[in-house]
């Protein structure tokens, strides 16, 4: 079994070489990975990818720039394996990642998403645990790991609260070809594509074992949206998509959860400070928080 790994690149070029470092570092050596470099300003970069000598690695540079939806899209029209990730490039996987969601995949040979234990890091590579994770960790340890877990109450907790890191996730390739990322959402479309893919009747199975570290760091794309609150426009006008297909499939309680979204409108609460300390209009935090879809 081979295992496609994507990394849609846009950022920090440093995190990137000690991302794909990472890779290289796996105990299972059956992998391909699809670098999609989204044109970011850096000249060394096909040479520095053309120099690891490596024919299990394919680096890509875009003519244009896809944005993150795009490039996501793009990614996903290049993988064939039966499983693949869609990597960030500032991630690490820790040396035995491959080898153990295979051993997963091969448990559970209906299983659509994989989502190992995820340790937080900062730029320094050092351990943290910021509170939103800590409630992440909260939500996703109401469930049960180590079995196949699907329907509606799989996809009302994730509407209650996106616990899941989506650089982490192993995906069965052709389910989520089939669907494909959301059409104009550039900061949900992670949870929208697992959400679509439980609709459909997927699998998803939990790995307790932390098996891939996700970085957070102030200048992130999603921690910028996230203060000036434009993320939350875009959670807004997803989670009122999300409500309605899920109560046409007669999903009543994940419906109502869409529309709550509980989570993250405390999350928008939470940032108002922040935004009017960093001297940003609040108004799109304060009306996420408040607005009833």
């Amino acid at each position: 079994m081979e295992l496609d790994i994507a990394l849609p690149f846009y950022g920090d070029v440093d995190f990137l070489k000690e991302a794909v470092a990472s890779i290289l570092a796996q105990t299972d050596p059956k992998w391909r990975l699809f670098v999609a470099d989204d044109g970011f300003p850096d000249g060394d970069l096909p040479d520095w990818f053309a120099g690891l000598k490596d024919p299990r690695i394919s680096y890509l540079r875009n003519e244009i720039n896809l944005g993150a939806n795009g490039n996501f899209q793009k990614c996903l029209s290049l993988l064939s394996a039966d499983f693949c990730l869609i990597m960030g490039a500032d991630d690490i996987l820790e040396p035995n990642f491959i080898e153990t969601v295979k051993n997963v995949a091969l448990k559970y040979p209906n299983v659509s998403i994989i989502h190992p234990g995820v340790k937080i890091v900062d730029e320094k590579n050092i351990q943290i645990s910021p509170r939103s994770d800590q409630i992440k960790s909260k939500i996703r340890n109401s469930l049960d790991s180590d079995e196949a877990l699907t329907g509606e109450a799989l996809a009302s907790s994730l509407m209650k609260g996106n616990w899941m890191y989506f650089p982490a996730i192993t995906w069965r390739t052709k389910t989520i070809q089939n669907i494909g990322f959301r059409a104009g959402f550039n900061v949900c479309q992670d949870l929208g594509l697992a959400v679509d893919v439980i609709m459909q009747g997927g699998q998803m199975v939990l790995i307790d074992d932390e098996i891939f570290r996700y970085r957070r760091h102030v200048s992130s794309d999603s921690s910028v949206k996230a203060i000036t609150g434009e993320r939350f426009i875009d959670e807004r006008k997803f989670f009122r998509a999300m409500s309605a297909d899920l109560s046409e499939l007669g999903w009543k309680k994940a419906s109502l959860a869409a529309r709550i979204h509980l989570t993250s409108r405390l999350h928008a609460a939470s940032l108002i400070p922040t935004c009017i300390r960093h001297g940003k209009n609040p108004w799109n935090l304060v009306k996420h928080t408040f607005a009833w879809n």
